[in-house]
């Protein structure tokens, strides 16, 4: 029988109240840590191969999230640590956002390791919120909000990378000053937080309470190695691997170079966009493109399956790349940078759709919500690691010649699509 304490104590609210809101603050950290770090950095003169190297480091709690995230299945509810995360994101963030008034070279190590605290955050509100997702919901509705969730997320990288460089930008004009800027925008950032967290707090529904006793009973039940060993038993799973790994290659190495060209002087090998101009190129019109790419190529594959698919759109990704060679030796006007990032951030959008695709096709049976957290963190991985060296490279042989290696690059992860396995 169930008593009055299992049930939910709060009355139904309307996914539409705040599936878009949750959403839209796991898309904003998330930019913040790993794309617009690059660009305040490279605002206060850090070295690109300092900005690579770390800001691709600090992408580890994405890549190892999967092992605490029976921690946060088993343990208290996931509306408990989704407001916990909240809070401490408003907190990590406004810490960020005073750092900025210290000396460079303290400001650097102390920024650092707020990111890194704040990525840990970030990846654990990651798990908890998809996990709330799927039980504040029913079947039904989680199908229908997939989209919703998605759209909130990629508008959330829009304000991160567009409007918030944007302001940035302009900040720097007004104020002549760099540092008060970034501390203006990232304290604004924090506000956002802070109100998200207050506005969650009451209209969040209570969905776990008749979830706690079964909860409590899988608490020394965790299947972990069970997990491990039946993703590593998959048929062709060195093949996967190397997919997972390698497809993005190209991509792992340019994502970072490419803001740090855009925004370096012409002098120094790069195109000299001021800081509004870049959030305008590639954090809104380039985003814009991705989020068209990614939507075309859902319809395409859902038309005409994966199988066809997977390698059109492996070069959908990779042969934009072509345009970085050509902007880094012809160092084309800004009206021709517009079209030229869109496009490659259109082709990025369709080959990351078919990727995703394949990493949900390989998770099968029992354990498939797993499964796609090993893959996801795999992927991660296969980010983190070319881009920890790409400034390194970058600076070894000039912006022209790192393109061209980009390029070359992109080959080993399009061979693997002829080694997986993939049946309709």
């Amino acid at each position: 029988m169930t008593t009055q304490t299992d049930k939910p104590k709060s009355k139904f609210t309307s996914p539409w109240a705040y599936i878009p809101s949750l959403y839209f603050a796991e898309g904003m950290p998330y930019m913040i840590i790993n794309a617009v770090s690059v660009v305040f950095y490279k605002n206060l003169g850090i070295d690109n191969a300092q900005i690579t190297f770390w800001t691709s480091i600090i992408n580890l709690p994405w890549v190892v999230k999967m092992f605490w995230g029976p921690a946060v299945d088993i343990y208290s509810t996931k509306r408990r640590w989704l407001l916990t995360m909240q809070f401490a994101m408003c907190l990590c963030l406004a810490t960020l956002a005073l750092s900025f008034q210290l000396p460079t070279s303290s400001f650097f190590s102390l920024s650092l390791v707020i990111l890194l605290v704040g990525a840990f955050i970030s990846a654990t509100y990651d798990i908890a919120t998809d996990g709330f997702y799927m039980l504040a919901l029913s079947e039904k509705k989680q199908a229908f909000f997939v989209g919703i969730r998605t759209l909130s997320y990629r508008l959330a990288i829009i304000f991160s990378t567009g409007f918030l460089v944007y302001l940035a930008g302009s900040l720097e004009k007004s104020t002549e000053n760099i540092p008060l800027s970034w501390s203006i925008t990232i304290g604004f950032a924090s506000f956002i937080f802070a109100i998200l967290f207050i506005f969650h707090l009451f209209i969040l529904p209570q969905p776990e309470v008749k979830n706690r006793r079964q909860s409590e009973s899988t608490r020394n039940d965790i299947p972990f190695v069970t997990v491990i060993r039946s993703y590593f038993a998959q048929r062709n799973i060195i093949a996967i691997l190397a997919f997972i790994l390698l497809y993005r290659l190209g991509e792992a190495m340019l994502v970072k170079i490419a803001t740090l060209f855009l925004l370096d002087e012409r002098t120094a090998g790069g195109l000299g966009l001021t800081t509004s101009e870049f959030g305008l190129v590639y954090g809104t019109v380039g985003v814009i493109s991705l989020i068209s790419g990614g939507i075309l190529g859902g319809l395409v594959i859902a038309k005409y399956g994966l199988k066809k698919c997977l390698l059109p759109m492996a070069l959908a990704l990779n042969l934009p790349d072509l345009f970085y060679v050509y902007m880094a030796y012809a160092k084309p006007p800004l009206e021709l940078v517009y079209p030229l990032v869109s496009l490659e951030q259109f082709g990025y959008g369709l080959g990351f759709t078919a990727f995703t695709v394949y990493l949900m096709y390989i998770c099968k049976g029992e354990y498939k919500t797993s499964h796609f957290a090993i893959s996801t963190g795999l992927m991660a991985l296969g980010l983190m690691l070319p881009g920890a060296i790409s400034g390194q490279i970058q600076q070894s042989v000039g912006y022209p010649m790192f393109f061209v290696i980009v390029c070359l690059l992109t080959i080993p992860g399009m061979a693997t699509i002829f080694f997986i396995p993939l049946d309709e």
